[in-house]
């Protein structure tokens, strides 16, 4: 059984400033609120004694999983296919403005492009990268998967998923 666990609130307050440009704002720690969302959910029965912890390289997602390692003592693998949608699959540098453009096209064309110009991860695509990861585990009892709301989304089809929330998921 797997057990989807979204990062909780990043602290975005640097945002465009000094690392934090670009792909760069990928790096922003969880906030105040990020940290007690995640504690919180660690306190949950589902999650004890998981087998491991999987999670997103990006930082909110790691900072996540380290709590929900402490507290549940299981070890942690970085996964980068578990990384969030992408809004340029040649992953070229886009502005926030172009990002929330592809990602508005995503929600509004149910995750399927449209025309042969768009260049954002397809749901399709992003399903089967996390699927991938999961398959390598599947032998496991119980697997804590820390990650991103649109890729828990195409995953497990629930909607509208906030910082903090555990889905279940089976293969």
């Amino acid at each position: 059984m797997f057990y989807f666990v979204r990062h909780g609130k990043t602290d975005y307050s640097e945002r465009n400033t000094g690392i934090y440009q670009g792909f760069g704002v990928n790096l922003a720690p969880l906030s105040e609120k990020g940290i007690h969302q995640i504690s919180k959910a660690a306190g949950d029965p589902r999650l004890a004694g998981a087998d491991l912890i999987l999670c997103s390289p990006y930082t909110r997602a790691v900072q996540s999983a380290a709590i929900l390692s402490k507290k549940l003592k299981a070890d942690i693998r970085v996964e980068t296919d578990l990384h969030e949608w992408v809004a340029d699959t040649g992953y070229r540098a886009v502005t926030d403005d172009e990002e929330d453009a592809a990602y508005e096209a995503y929600i509004r064309n149910q995750g399927k492009h449209s025309s042969d110009s768009e260049r954002w991860e397809e749901k399709d695509v992003l399903r089967s990268r996390v699927l991938n990861v999961l398959k390598k585990y599947a032998a496991f009892k119980k697997v804590i998967v820390v990650g991103h709301e649109t890729m828990i989304r195409a995953v497990t089809n629930c909607e509208h998923i906030k910082c903090g929330t555990i889905v279940e998921f089976e293969l």
